[in-house]
């Protein structure tokens, strides 16, 4: 098929590299003249492993290209999907700007029967909005609405979009069902079909209860280590479970990124705007929030006073395998023993500087000489690999601390260092 995509972000681009991947012809949309620039060169403008590889060989094979012209996109595809950004406003509520100036593009280009679809996470009520915007410029008969959120996870993009756990589609009538399911023939998930706002909360739903899932295994490890209980085999029992699972039982920093933050805030905007008064979602982001206050007492605990003190920082993006520093516990935990006097340097294997005053260094043992201590804030899996002897060799001091529990205790404190973690300290 002919495929339109509006926005290449994370979304967009991945979509249009898969569904390009596939055999359809794709024409990706996007208005920023540099990123354009880029894609056109065959450059991600973002770390997502496979993704580059993907990009060049369908733009070779010509079933791949780029415009900033949406008009063109969208009279020359079957298939439009809209993939457009929708950061948060100061009230929590989703930009919708963007969107907005999407369907405004779509009503004065569409001449032929169109499905547009979806992809952008947008307040509950957003499609159908779309769908009645649409209506009052254009034959009904020349488009349907259909909301089909994304569930892929920054770092596993292309797996997410080639094999996920399920489809959601919202939509008004069968005949745009049937269509996407032929387009998305290579995906053998099963299908979840839904009313618009159906979908759209669907959406809102799953993200949000994985932000639960994180700050429910947070509070239980603060209670852990009261206890002199390890969080970790207290975690791997609960996932045990089939009701609950394993994933998302991992204690740390907290969550970040563009999508868990956002969305939690966006759905409790909406209830809000239904005069519903929410009592566990605000308390999400809570527990999240206390979460950098967790570590910053352990470390204070461990070397006094942070003035002066020389911290090294292993990770910077909000999770591994991304460049994504959106929300990033790490750079919040940084910027807190700023504030506390403590010298920070970091390193990070992708993210290479989030401004003028914290960069990554060249190398994640050079990154600690000379430091009191070490802080795991992003699990990659070559910080986890490391050498731990050859760490103690490099810091002045002999604290490492895991914000992630990542780290094996037995070989850190084997190599002569003090580890510190959350829910793993045991009392006698």
């Amino acid at each position: 098929m002919n495929v339109g995509v509006i926005g290449a972000g994370y979304v967009g681009l991945t979509t249009s590299c898969v569904l390009a991947e596939f055999g359809h012809r794709v024409l990706c949309v996007d208005k920023n003249h540099h990123k354009l620039n880029q894609l056109k060169s065959c450059e991600v403008p973002f770390y997502e492993p496979g993704l580059q590889e993907m990009l060049e060989r369908n733009v070779k094979k010509g079933h791949l290209s780029f415009t900033n012209n949406t008009r063109e996109a969208i009279q020359s595809s079957e298939v439009v999907f809209i993939a457009v950004g929708t950061p948060p406003l100061s009230d929590g509520s989703p930009n919708l700007t963007f969107i907005q100036q999407v369907v405004d593009e779509i009503s004065q280009a569409i001449e032929k029967y169109t499905i547009i679809v979806t992809k952008s996470t947008v307040p509950l009520g957003t499609n159908e909005w779309m769908d009645q915007a649409l209506t009052k410029k254009v034959k009904p008969e020349l488009f349907d609405v259909v909301s089909n959120p994304e569930f892929l996870k920054e770092g596993t993009a292309i797996q997410d979009t080639i094999s996920p756990d399920r489809m959601v589609i919202g939509a008004k009538n069968e005949a745009p069902v049937q269509l996407l399911k032929t387009l998305f023939s290579f995906i053998k998930a099963p299908y979840y079909v839904t009313t618009l706002t159906g979908a759209e909360m669907i959406k809102y739903a799953s993200n949000v209860f994985l932000a639960m899932k994180i700050s429910y295994i947070n509070e239980i490890s603060t209670i852990c280590e009261a206890y002199g209980v390890d969080v970790n085999e207290v975690a791997q029992g609960i996932g045990a479970d089939q009701r609950i699972g394993p994933a998302f039982l991992k204690s740390g920093l907290g969550y970040g990124g563009s999508c868990l933050p956002k969305d939690l805030q966006g759905l409790i905007f909406a209830a809000t705007r239904k005069n519903i008064n929410t009592k566990l979602l605000p308390s999400i982001a809570e527990v999240n929030d206390q979460q950098v206050d967790v570590y910053m007492k352990k470390l204070e605990e461990k070397l006094g006073s942070l003035n002066k003190k020389r911290i090294a920082v292993w990770g910077l993006s909000f999770k591994p395998n991304t460049d994504d520093i959106r929300h990033s516990p790490a750079i919040m935990l940084i910027e807190r023993l700023k504030e506390e006097g403590a010298d920070v340097v970091a390193y990070d294997p992708i993210v290479k500087r989030v401004n003028d005053t914290l960069f990554s260094h060249r190398d994640k043992y050079d990154v600690l000489k000379g430091a009191d201590a070490l802080v795991l804030a992003t699990d990659w899996q070559s910080f986890i690999d490391a050498d731990w002897r050859k760490v103690k060799t490099r810091l002045k001091g002999n604290v490492v601390m895991d914000c992630r529990n990542a780290l094996q205790r037995e070989k850190v404190t084997q190599a002569g260092m003090c580890y510190v973690a959350n829910g793993q300290q045991r009392s006698n």
